[in-house]
């Protein structure tokens, strides 16, 4: 019987919760996800979740935020003028933008205040200070 270890290539359906139950996202009826165990491609608390398991195998596991996304950080959170974002931009509390920064690296940010005047941006990942459940299954091992 094959173990999931670092450096096999895996496939996993999965269901994520957040505390309250909620999903947030799953594989369910779609294609498993595949990915190298131990290569970053997936969150830590994911990866050492699947690490072990056999084939068939279902599992829930509970990852705290600090192996997940990380705590919420105050440092990517910013207030800017509303005039610094273009007049054709429509701007509405929750909506999502692109931030080019300089090198050219694009951030994602999502607008969590709005007044006449400023903008509150959150570079944040959204699942950011969130620990998260996963119900997982192991598919296949390569």
């Amino acid at each position: 019987m094959s173990i999931a270890k670092t450096g096999d290539k895996v496939a996993v359906h999965y269901t994520g919760k957040h505390d309250d139950g909620a999903i947030f996202d799953s594989s369910v009826g779609r294609t498993p996800l595949e990915f190298q165990l131990g290569s970053g491609m997936v969150i830590k608390g994911f990866d050492d979740g699947v690490t072990g398991m056999t084939i068939g195998e279902k599992k829930t596991v509970v990852i705290p935020a600090a192996e997940a996304y990380g705590e919420h950080s105050p440092e990517n959170t910013v207030t800017i003028e509303r005039a610094q974002i273009p007049p054709h931009i429509e701007l509405e509390l929750g909506s999502s933008l692109s931030m080019h920064q300089d090198g050219g690296h694009v951030v994602e940010v999502v607008i969590t205040d709005l007044t006449e005047t400023h903008v509150t941006l959150d570079a944040n990942h959204p699942l950011a200070g969130r620990d998260l459940t996963f119900e997982l299954e192991l598919v296949s091992i390569q």
